[in-house]
């Protein structure tokens, strides 16, 4: 038997809000959502958290059902169990952190540009300790044309000076025969 290929499951996740004053003219919020299967294409329409992970939840277990239909019963079982392992400890952390960021959108950004500064800092240090200096965003600029003429300019004293090295190494090699 053949191994299947590795598959990809990508979805697409949309949230709408409503804001709005009730009956007694306090102002109210509702969320509602939508999510797409980008390889399947199907949609789902949700207001609750629960929602679109159930399918999620769905559209990862046919994938995986297809993945191991040439695999005996028992492997398929064992498969899927895992499968839906994973699904259980993703589906106890995801509904919360989708929950706290429509509560505190702000809390959440300030949480991923932690996350952004970690991981350029990260770099960074990693930078220094390959080439031992830091090196500022600002540095990371594109070229620029006279960028491209100094750079050229000095390659090509680089070549000529390569050049006569390579002549006087010939000259000193023809004495030493």
């Amino acid at each position: 038997m053949a191994a299947k290929k590795e598959e990809t499951a990508s979805f697409v996740l949309r949230f709408t809000q409503k804001i709005y004053n009730n009956e007694q003219g306090e102002p109210q919020i509702q969320w509602r959502g939508n999510i797409r299967h980008v390889q399947g294409g199907d949609e789902k329409r949700f207001s609750e958290p629960d929602e679109f992970v159930k399918f999620v939840q769905e559209k990862l277990a046919e994938l995986t059902t297809q993945a191991v239909e040439d695999k005996s019963p028992e492997e398929q079982k064992g498969i899927l169990a895992k499968s839906l392992d994973l699904w259980k400890k993703a589906a106890a952390v995801t509904p919360k952190l989708v929950m706290d960021s429509i509560k505190d959108p702000k809390k959440q950004v300030a949480q991923i540009q932690d996350q952004i500064q970690y991981v350029s800092d990260s770099i960074n240090q990693k930078i220094e300790d390959t080439i031992g200096k830091n090196l500022e965003i600002d540095e990371w600029r594109s070229s620029s044309k006279s960028d491209f003429r100094q750079m050229m300019g000095l390659l090509e004293n680089m070549a000529s000076e390569i050049k006569a090295l390579n002549q006087k190494v010939d000259k000193l090699s023809k004495k030493t025969k």
